[in-house]
């Protein structure tokens, strides 16, 4: 049956675009849109559900995630002003993301636009900066090509596309023609072959070369894997590229970054060519700025933004590995890959694994020996998505890629409490795979309400929430910049009763002898359920290779939280950090 109205058509062309779902929050303007996916009957009929969190942000980090985990169209909507608003955060992860992402956002009647009416904003406007593309639907004749226009945005971004539709133009009769969407394959970017010539010969001429590897490895992992083999070069990764490279790789040397651990960072800096792999990785003050660097991007735009370049590439990793490979000459000598290989091993046994071990009877519990037993706890299929801050220092660190388990932080946005919504989204997406939300209790705190959806859903979503009751990662960028720590603490919730009043199955540990029992049956429990783990609030995780000044900041924040009457929270951080801070022989 040909759709009636506005709305009817839209959700027509959602369903032609395979969408089959929309995260969002009924009211006002929105409701033609609401009601005609109603009328769809659903997705069981061929139709769209609708997924009601409690926070319109929270419906944009789920569409994010459903995504990135899909690879395929997800949508969002919010009604209009403060409705449509809330999406702006979870927007911006998406649109940096590169999640293929339709946001809905409701306006107020049209022939109220610029009048200073209830509720007016200009959200075609407003969403520019998060978006690869932004329209209004002003009539009923101009909304399927709108809306086609968006779609296809979206897919080919792969970004954020957003259409501003008043709500007395959705309930308009439907016109105009729906166009058929195009679909197409991702095309093969390959590079210049005087390019890939010139980087062959900067690579034969080197006696030490290093990788460093982002997420544009994925699909190029066995060619990279081969280079690195061919040429005895280390391979670093950057947070992004951890679930793509690290796994199974004799090669791998770490992470490098505030978040980093192992020989990346040394391996980087020791060398005599660094080859960026497919990296957008934006701390530049973690690159070497006097060694020879030469850059793989598919995105020109991204090429030398991060550090000079002395050889730049213009391809997709795939087909510049491939055009590449021919060229290069087999190096024999493998000194500098074995000598950051043993480094490597030292410092995860010395500096990532002293916070693991000999920790399993003391309390407050070690978040890292909590991270460590639930790599061990999850199934190899798992989806995890982290809170940005130290969340993502226990996931970068402890929680192990295999190829078949995916892993969802906020990496590029940094925003807090995207690991919840986000592990909706990917298990609204997958409904028979283990998904485990790694939270802070400030990240879970954000967007509480979004364990309301858990209930309501009964959405089968694990949430570990690591509860030390402390905004710890700004805690550390304080103490390293020689500030005492301030506004940083919270007081002590119990969010395993909160759960629980909610109706989740939930528990609390304090006892680290308690983490695996409690794992175990939040883990295997057949629907929603929470683990509050109550953490250390004093540990904090430097990287393995810091700056002296860093340190002297460390020192000098501590001598001043002594000063400043707090000489008992001093000492108790000092001891559950400083045997972990790198002596000076590591410091760069």
């Amino acid at each position: 049956m040909a759709p009636t109205t506005v709305a009817d058509q839209l959700v027509t062309q959602l369903v032609d675009a395979g969408v089959r779902r929309i995260y969002g929050i009924v009211g006002d303007s929105l409701n033609p849109i609401v009601d005609a996916v109603r009328r769809s009957g659903g997705a069981a009929q061929g139709g769209i559900d609708w997924i009601h969190v409690r926070h319109e942000e929270a419906a944009a980090f789920a569409a994010s995630a459903e995504a990135q985990v899909t690879g395929e169209l997800a949508v969002c909507a919010g009604s209009c002003g403060p409705g449509n608003l809330h999406l702006i955060n979870g927007l911006y992860d998406a649109n940096r993301s590169g999640a293929p992402v339709l946001a809905i956002a409701s306006h107020i009647p049209s022939v109220q636009i610029g009048s200073g009416y209830f509720q007016e904003t200009h959200p075609d406007r407003i969403f520019v900066e998060c978006s690869v593309y932004s329209e209004l639907v002003a009539a009923a004749a101009q909304s399927p090509r709108v809306v086609h226009s968006a779609i296809q945005h979206a897919i080919a971004g792969p970004g954020v596309a957003v259409v501003t539709l008043p709500g007395d133009v959705a309930d308009l009769p439907a016109e105009g023609i729906i166009a058929t969407l195009v679909r197409t394959r991702p095309p093969a970017v390959v590079p210049a072959t005087e390019d890939v010539a010139a980087l062959a010969n900067a690579i034969n001429s080197a006696q030490r070369v290093a990788i460093f590897a982002g997420y544009g490895v994925r699909g190029a992992r066995r060619e990279l894997l081969e280079l690195a083999e061919q040429i005895g070069a280390p391979i670093g990764h950057s947070l992004r590229g951890k679930e793509w490279i690290q796994y199974d790789n004799p090669f791998d040397v770490g992470m490098t970054g505030l978040l980093g651990y192992g020989a990346a960072h040394d391996g980087m800096h020791d060398a005599d060519l660094l080859l960026l792999v497919g990296t957008d990785f934006p701390y530049d003050q973690f690159l070497p700025d006097d060694v020879p660097t030469a850059q793989i991007d598919v995105d020109a735009s991204r090429l030398g933004r991060r550090t000079a370049l002395d050889l730049a590439v213009h391809g997709d990793t795939l087909s510049t590995l491939r055009a590449l490979a021919p060229l290069v000459e087999r190096k024999t000598d493998r000194s500098f890959l074995e000598s950051q290989l043993t480094r490597h091993r030292t410092l995860m046994d010395k500096v990532v694994g002293a916070y693991t071990s000999d920790v399993k009877q003391r309390t407050p519990i070690h978040p890292e020996y909590a991270a460590s037993i639930l790599d061990d706890l999850a199934a190899e299929d798992a989806v995890f998505t982290a809170d940005t801050g130290m969340c993502n220092v226990w996931t970068a660190r402890y929680l192990n890629p295999n190829g078949s388990r995916r892993f969802l932080s906020s990496a590029l946005h940094g925003s807090m409490a995207n690991a919840l919504p986000h592990a909706i989204g990917a298990q609204v997406a997958f409904p028979d795979r283990q998904v485990i939300s790694v939270s802070g209790d400030g990240g879970l705190s954000m967007l509480l309400g979004e364990l309301v959806t858990l209930a309501a859903t009964r959405l089968p979503v694990k949430v570990v929430v690591f509860n030390n009751s402390t905004l710890g990662m700004v805690k550390l960028e304080m103490l390293v910049d020689g500030l005492p720590d301030f506004g940083v603490d919270v007081p002590s919730v119990d969010y395993s009763a909160v759960a629980a009043a909610l109706g989740l199955y939930a528990r609390r540990v304090e006892d680290p002898a308690d983490i695996e029992p409690g794992l175990q049956a939040v883990l295997g429990h057949p629907g929603p359920a929470l683990l509050d783990v109550v953490t250390d609030p004093m540990a904090l995780s430097l990287p393995p290779t810091i700056t002296a000044g860093q340190v002297k900041g460390f020192a000098l924040a501590m001598s001043k939280m002594v000063m400043g009457g707090g000489a008992g929270e001093a000492v108790k951080m000092a001891k559950s950090n400083l045997r972990n801070i790198p002596r000076p022989s590591q410091f760069g």
